[in-house]
C-alpha cells in the first residue's frame, strides 16, 4: 500500500525543509542525498522515489509555499497572471525572501522559474496562443523578481506593482 499524496507531500517538504537547512552552513554542490535524507529523518530510497534532483526540492518547496500563501489569502486566481494580482505576486516574494535569497545565494535561479512555470502552465492546453502567452508572463515575472531579489528587495510590493503597471 502506497503513502496518500498528503504524506507523500508532507515527506517531500520535509526534505525540501532540510536541504534548505543544510544550504545555509554548507555549500550547495557539497550536499550530498544523504546529508539531505540523514536531516529530514528518512532513508535515501524515500529521497529518489521523490526527487530526480536537489534542484527539484527546491522548486516542489516553492511552488507548496505558493499554494499554502494563495490559500492563507483567500487567492482565487492563483494559476494566471494578471495586472490585478501584482501586488499580491510581490507580496508572495517577499514573505520568502530568506528562502529567495537562500537560493540565489546558491546561483539556483532556475528553480524559482522552474516553480512558476509549473504553477502557470499546467492550465494551458493545446491553445498555442494561451501557452506561448503564459510563457510570455512567467519569463517577464520572473525577469522582474530576478532583478528584485539582485537589488536585494529594495523596492516594497507595491512599488513593485506600480512598476509592473507602468510597464506593461
Amino acid at each position: 500500500m502506497g503513502a496518500s499524496p498528503k504524506t507523500t507531500n508532507f515527506l517531500k517538504e520535509c526534505m525540501a525543509d532540510a536541504l534548505l537547512q543544510l544550504m545555509k552552513e554548507n555549500q550547495y554542490s557539497k550536499i550530498t542525498i544523504k546529508d539531505i535524507s540523514d536531516a529530514a529523518g528518512v532513508n535515501r530510497s524515500t529521497w529518489f522515489r521523490n526527487f530526480n534532483t536537489k534542484n527539484d526540492a527546491l522548486t516542489f518547496k516553492l511552488i507548496q509555499l505558493w499554494h499554502r500563501w494563495a490559500d492563507e489569502h483567500g487567492m482565487k486566481e492563483r494559476y494566471r497572471y494578471t495586472l490585478d494580482n501584482a501586488e499580491t505576486f510581490f507580496l508572495f516574494n517577499d514573505s520568502i525572501k530568506d528562502i529567495l535569497t537562500e537560493i540565489y545565494r546558491a546561483d539556483l535561479q532556475s528553480c524559482v522559474y522552474d516553480a512558476f512555470y509549473q504553477v502557470m502552465m499546467p492550465q494551458y492546453g493545446a491553445d498555442s496562443t494561451e501557452c506561448y502567452k503564459a510563457r510570455f508572463y512567467s519569463y517577464g515575472l520572473f525577469g522582474l523578481l530576478d532583478e528584485w531579489i539582485k537589488r536585494g528587495f529594495y523596492e516594497t510590493p507595491e512599488e513593485m506593482a506600480r512598476l509592473i503597471n507602468e510597464i506593461i
